[in-house]
């Protein structure tokens, strides 16, 4: 199927609650952001779209779309991190306010009564913004790079509408997910996290280059990029799988501080050893959550050490 083609079909999959599940509103997002149209080429239908394959271009349209629909009005961060798309990260962030919602009679838990903590929130800061922006929650941001941090501080810092809702900490233990963020006393009703996929930078550039090679569809033999200061975003020893068997280990000793843990799981042939270790390690529930973002599948893992009278415990001390 065509890429153009293959994208629109894909974004009826969206959440419903997606500001992004239709077609691109190109006008709209030109007004919002006037450099959009140097970017703007036509498919092979003829209609006007983006220029994908070029991540100046990718990036132009993040920024157009947060502002439009997120009323960011300054978001940038080095060229040598990743450039997340906003709508398959927007869906993370509703699918798992539809699980909180679960434990409040069906109502959507929004306002700063929720307090979400983001593992490896990166330069972008996308996830706390998407959550607080559309939901009003709080969140915390954790991530191992100081650069990224900075990053992330400097874009809350320049958005009013977020300021309030988002703190960031750094990660000084590198092995460690929940230690040195949660502390002692801490509560929080929700934890996500975009693992890294790779499990060495090897692999990360040829899965780049996959991705190229389907965008422009024609054989290419490399693709220039740097790794030099993304290594932590894309590449974990032991890929995927080790980085939530660590995270799964950890979330057991801060059981009683999070209500619901989630994470990304890109690769479904991980999934039977994810749910092997949450039994493990004793888990009360976990839930699956299928979902679609651009041309693939992907799913959430969430899992929670609490009971269902524990868990209604939770909602009247916490969200009344």
């Amino acid at each position: 199927m065509d890429s153009e083609k293959q994208k629109n079909e894909s974004k009826s999959r969206l959440h419903l609650r997606n500001k992004n599940k239709e077609k691109y509103d190109l006008n709209a997002l030109i007004e919002a952001m006037p450099s959009l149209s140097k970017f703007i080429v036509p498919n092979r239908y003829g209609e006007n779209s983006i220029e994908f394959s070029n991540p100046l271009a990718v990036k132009t349209l993040n920024k157009a779309i947060l502002k439009h629909y997120y009323g960011i009005d300054n978001w940038d961060f080095p060229e040598k991190n990743l450039c997340p798309p906003i709508p398959g990260r927007a869906d993370y962030i509703h699918h798992v306010a539809d699980l909180l919602a679960q434990n409040n009679f069906g109502k959507n838990s929004s306002g700063n009564k929720i307090n979400c903590l983001d593992i490896g929130t990166g330069a972008s800061c996308i996830y706390p913004i998407i959550g607080a922006t559309d939901y009003d929650w709080n969140f915390i941001g954790s991530d191992i790079s100081q650069e990224s941090i900075e990053s992330a501080n400097a874009i809350i810092d320049s958005n009013p509408s977020i300021k309030n809702n988002i703190k960031c900490r750094l990660q000084k233990e590198s092995n460690n997910i929940f230690t040195g963020i949660i502390e002692k006393e801490e509560k929080f009703d929700l934890t996500i996290c975009n693992p890294p996929f790779h499990s060495s930078i090897e692999d990360a550039q040829k899965g780049s280059l996959r991705k190229v090679r389907n965008v422009l569809k024609k054989e290419i033999d490399k693709v220039e990029l740097n790794f030099s200061g993304i290594n932590n975003e894309l590449v974990f020893p032991g890929g995927e799988y080790k980085f939530i068997e660590n995270m799964i280990k950890e979330s057991n000793k801060f059981s009683k501080n999070v209500l619901w843990f989630s994470t990304l799981v890109s690769k479904q042939s991980n999934l039977k050893k994810i749910y092997i270790l949450l039994q493990k390690y004793g888990v009360n529930q976990v839930r699956t959550i299928p979902m679609g973002t651009g041309n693939k599948s992907s799913r959430i893992v969430a899992w929670t050490f609490f009971s269902r009278d524990k868990q209604t415990e939770w909602r009247e001390s916490r969200w009344k």
